[in-house]
């Protein structure tokens, strides 16, 4: 299978949507009674009233996920492919991506993150441009407000700010326009929520917004590590692909390497953001899937073992379909 998506063949779009139904299977089988979709954070509904609780069937919900999934991946597909992150342009980044948000049951159904992940491509492919583009003032003021929109349906998003500055860390030269502008884009759009507030009496209601970001880290997990077998085999293909990276980084362009870098930090601060989140929920690790994904098919185009890598990649297709069942 992996050969197959090795190559810009348009027939793997039919077989992508076919894989992306396939994954859920274990959900159509046993769906539950109900199934919850908060759209936007809570001070989001006091100016914006999009009544989508109990509007969707737990079919249609699944279903609709689904389709999510299904256009983010080409949409990742191509920002993965334009920028040449791999030796060659196939759909290897697409397969990755709707293997990696079909991992736990959460991933399977709507929820905000979900609908971040489209920022969250979007975000990489700007980041993605800044080591090519003259001036990143623009572009980084066009992220900063790409994170207020993101925060505004799902509050950790908001620690995507750091992004900004490692980027313009990995990528250029100090300039302090370009440190700041990212901010203003970001500042911008909740000056505008500040003023309805303002309007509406409720200034005090604004200012608790920020209050989670005043949470202390955990110090304490409570894992049960049976709901995360699934796991061993996404880390053994992790394992490798640094691997595979680390012989070929003093080989590749310079551009690689920085976006490879600039990746695994988009990867640690999106796990490291659930902390702002007080009634955190497994479905906020959708955010990791992008980053995770290009590392992944970075594994499976330079793997050269083709009895290998493809029972690999079986296995973490029986690994995910089991205890989806189970």
């Amino acid at each position: 299978m992996i050969n197959q998506f090795r190559n810009l063949n348009p027939v793997n779009l039919l077989i992508l949507f076919a894989y992306t139904f396939f994954m859920r299977i274990a959900l159509f089988a046993d769906l539950p009674a109900q199934l919850n979709f908060e759209f936007l954070e809570s001070y989001t509904r006091f100016f914006i009233k999009i009544p989508v609780q109990g509007f969707f069937s737990p079919v249609s919900n699944v279903f609709f996920a689904g389709i999510i999934v299904y256009i983010q991946a080409i949409l990742f597909n191509r920002v993965v492919n334009n920028h040449g992150l791999l030796n060659k342009p196939g759909f290897l980044p697409a397969l990755m991506y709707i293997s990696g948000a079909s991992l736990f049951m959460p991933f399977l159904v709507l929820s905000p993150t979900l609908i971040c992940n489209f920022l969250l491509i979007w975000m990489m492919d700007k980041f993605l441009k800044i080591g090519k583009s003259p001036n990143a003032i623009m572009i980084m003021f066009d992220i900063g407000m790409i994170i207020a929109i993101g925060t505004l349906i799902y509050f950790p998003f908001i620690v995507m700010l750091v992004m900004i500055w490692l980027a313009l860390l990995l990528y250029r030269s100090f300039n302090w326009r370009e440190w700041i502008s990212g901010l203003v884009g970001f500042l911008i759009i909740f000056f505008f929520v500040a003023v309805f507030y303002y309007w509406n009496d409720s200034l005090s209601m604004f200012y608790k917004i920020w209050l989670p970001l005043a949470n202390k880290f955990p110090s304490v997990f409570k894992i049960n590590y049976n709901d995360y077998l699934v796991l061993v085999p996404v880390l053994v293909m992790m394992i490798l692909a640094i691997v595979q990276l680390r012989e070929n980084f003093f080989r590749s362009f310079i551009y690689t390497r920085k976006a490879f870098q600039m990746l695994f930090f988009m990867f640690i601060v999106s796990a490291g953001s659930f902390y702002t989140k007080p009634d955190f929920r497994l479905y906020h690790f959708l955010l990791c899937v992008p980053p995770g994904a290009v590392l992944l098919a970075y594994y499976f185009s330079n793997a050269k073992k083709r009895w290998f890598y493809e029972s690999l990649f079986l296995i973490l297709v029986f690994a995910i379909q089991y205890f989806l069942f189970v």
